[in-house]
């Protein structure tokens, strides 16, 4: 069976309902982060990102299209993400924020490879960017993981529209 022997109908889901829904599962938060060819530094907060792979390992990211940083991240090589503590909160929500100057009140420092990373992150993963997929009003960004630092401590969740902490 290929695509074109199946319809499938247009949602009839407004927004606000898929957004209602969705905030009812709980994911981790992540800051990613890369360079531009000028060396400037862009990031974006996720909340949107899992393993695809473990050989090799793969990891993607979902990145808005009107995002300030997308467009970025439609043309690097490599990125890196921090996968965020409840310590970071302050962090993760300026990185949130469109419009604001994500780097300018620290909180990150150089990995090995030159990308920010967060610092004392609960784990960095430095990667190669594998592949590019257009999904609505999103880009799937799939990345090879070429380095992983390890961090210790709790996960910060996001769930029901706010940053939150494990018990």
């Amino acid at each position: 069976m290929t695509d074109q022997d199946t319809h499938i109908p247009e949602a009839a889901v407004a927004p606000e309902e898929f957004r209602a829904a969705m905030s009812r599962f709980p994911s981790g938060v992540v800051v990613v982060t890369t360079r531009c060819p000028d060396g400037t530094p862009r990031g974006f907060t996720a909340s949107s990102f899992c393993s695809v792979s473990l050989q090799p390992p793969m990891v993607l990211v979902c990145l808005a299209n009107a995002a300030d940083s997308a467009s970025t991240f439609a043309r690097c090589d490599r990125f890196a993400v921090s996968v965020l503590r409840p310590r970071h909160r302050s962090l993760a929500e300026r990185f949130a924020t469109k419009g604001a100057d994500k780097f300018a009140s620290g909180g990150l420092r150089p990995g090995p490879g030159g990308l920010p990373a967060v610092e004392r992150a609960l784990s960095v993963l430095d990667c190669a960017v594998h592949a590019r997929h257009p999904a609505g009003d999103h880009t799937v960004l799939i990345g090879r993981v070429t380095e992983v630092r390890l961090g210790e401590g709790a996960p910060m969740v996001y769930y029901d529209r706010s940053f939150r902490t494990l018990a």
